[in-house]
């Protein structure tokens, strides 16, 4: 594209005859030397996998700077699919570990959505789910160690998804507990409110009671009376009639007081049994988590021997 280039490719040109191929020959030695081999080094295997596009990026520009001595350049270039060599099967495997992380991922995301679907009203915060483990493989040994690697990757999957299930159950648990304190204290509440309610019935008993007493009380003051009576006796009779209503008054109350006060005694009971099922369950949740990472660094370690 521009005239120093255009005497750099001349240069190449002219001491060749057209038939020949030492252009080509030339390219092939710049993409296959130094440049592509120095940054395949750079990276491992599970980047070069990943990052195709980045690769092919980085080539192009290393490859550019090989050729524009000689006033080349570049207009298109496509990198191959990276493939195993026969006899291996290092980035078959490596495709598989990524399907399967894909895999258990969407089983952890279902299994946290019907986890939040389950304990949702029950004010539980959100988690955030564990990442499936990495394989990181070395270019010159992962012939020899793909099945093993692939063996500790399910085997941390494995672990990973009880941790996370344990987890899980340990949040339901104290879901459950909370909502067995609300309960209780709920319950408590209503024992309360129906304390209360009684309370108010029974005074308002009492006091429709006092007011037929009284009445009563008026009427046969009245008839007393009629019956020409002393006056003393009318009310000597009438003071011992209000005597009887406050002795019945007060025991009422009494009695009253005494059945709000068992209930608070129920509702506390209640309440201390729906803590301790909570510290029960919780306990429980943190001995599964404990067994399955146990599990994992004995299978760890059984590898490695």
């Amino acid at each position: 594209d521009d005239k120093e280039s255009l005497i750099k490719y001349a240069k190449l040109l002219t001491p060749h005859d057209k038939l020949s191929n030492h252009v080509t020959d030339l390219v092939h030695s710049v993409i296959e030397g130094g440049g592509t081999r120095v940054l395949a080094a750079s990276m491992t295997m599970e980047e070069i996998f990943k990052g195709t596009k980045e690769f092919k990026e980085e080539v192009l520009i290393k490859v550019q700077l090989e050729l524009n001595q000689f006033g080349l350049l570049i207009y298109n270039a496509n990198v191959k699919q990276v493939a195993d060599v026969r006899g291996h099967e290092y980035f078959s495997y490596l495709g598989q570990k990524t399907q399967m992380e894909a895999a258990n991922q969407a089983k952890v995301d279902v299994a946290e959505a019907r986890m939040k679907g389950e304990i949702g009203s029950k004010e539980k915060d959100g988690r955030t789910l564990q990442h499936a483990a990495k394989v990181d493989a070395d270019t010159k040994i992962y012939a020899a160690q793909r099945k093993g690697e692939a063996t500790m990757a399910d085997m941390r999957t494995s672990a990973e998804v009880q941790i996370f299930e344990n987890d899980r159950a340990a949040e339901v648990a104290k879901a459950n507990s909370q909502l067995a304190i609300k309960r209780a204290q709920w319950e408590r509440q209503a024992k309360i409110a129906e304390v209360e309610a009684n309370k108010a019935l029974a005074v308002r008993d009492a006091e429709l009671q006092q007011a037929v007493e009284i009445k009563k009380g008026v009427a046969e003051t009245e008839r007393l009376r009629a019956e020409l009576l002393s006056k003393a006796t009318v009310e000597l009779e009438t003071k011992m009639m209000e005597a009887d209503w406050r002795y019945y008054q007060k025991k009422r109350d009494a009695e009253a007081q005494l059945y709000e006060r068992e209930q608070e005694a129920h509702g506390r009971k209640v309440v201390a049994d729906a803590e301790l099922y909570a510290k029960q369950k919780a306990s429980e949740a943190m001995v599964a988590a404990a067994n399955a990472e146990a599990y994992y660094l004995e299978k760890m370690l059984s590898i490695l021997k």
